[in-house]
């Protein structure tokens, strides 16, 4: 049988069309905006937190600025920043959710609210004042104080850690960019110029009955 010489052409021009494809693909995709998670440079190349840095919570949420924006200072100086995050409040609660016949408590609901703004220098407002929340559901033994102590410790610091990853999520999203592009148009408030840290232990509240597990500011974080 014959040599057929057409057989390399045709396979060069299958890996050119393949090509041609990829290209194709890789513009689609593009043009759809997704990119491959990493870093997502902040706006702004100074930033001021008073949250403070020595509890568990500042910690993990300068690490998560620094992941996604390496460009992105953290100051101790308010005046040399750029922008302000601004912890208002950092709230946490245990709620009975259901009570058996004996009237132990047989599920507890967990609550964490947090809420910040961030602001420039003159307390334009790039981020008004917003909570973010976080709600789980626990069964419940009484029988099992000291573990299910644990458990719940466990869970408030994932709730935290979900809060740190939605504040850097918000600060780097594109509304943010065009704030700041028109921050003279942005609504202002008095923000004073000596900004102490605030400590991040959450202020509990709500009862606990007889056998409950214990909230205590620095317990969780």
């Amino acid at each position: 049988m014959a040599h057929t010489p057409f057989i390399p052409e045709l396979n060069r021009s299958v890996q050119r069309c393949l090509l041609l494809a990829m290209l194709a693909t890789c513009v689609l995709v593009a043009a759809c905006g997704f990119r491959l998670k990493g870093a997502t440079p902040m706006p702004f190349d100074t930033l001021y937190t008073n949250i403070a840095q020595n509890s568990a919570f500042g910690a993990s949420l300068r690490r998560a600025i620094m992941a996604a924006s390496p460009n992105t200072r953290i100051v101790e100086d308010p005046a040399q920043a750029e922008v302000r995050l601004l912890q208002l409040a950092n709230n946490e609660r245990l709620r009975e959710l259901s009570i058996d016949a004996e009237g132990r408590v047989e599920e507890y609901e967990l609550n964490l609210e947090f809420t910040f703004q961030l602001v420039d220098k003159a307390g334009h407002q790039i981020i008004a004042p917003t909570t973010l929340r976080a709600i789980r559901e626990l069964p419940y033994d009484d029988t099992l104080v000291q573990a299910k102590q644990s458990e719940i410790t466990s869970i408030f610091q994932q709730m935290q850690q979900s809060m740190v990853d939605r504040v850097v999520r918000l600060m780097s999203a594109p509304d943010v960019a065009e704030a700041i592009e028109n921050v003279q148009q942005l609504p202002a408030v008095e923000v004073p110029e000596d900004i102490a840290p605030v400590s991040n232990d959450p202020t509990p509240y709500g009862n606990t009955s007889w056998g409950a597990p214990t909230l205590k500011p620095g317990g969780v974080f």
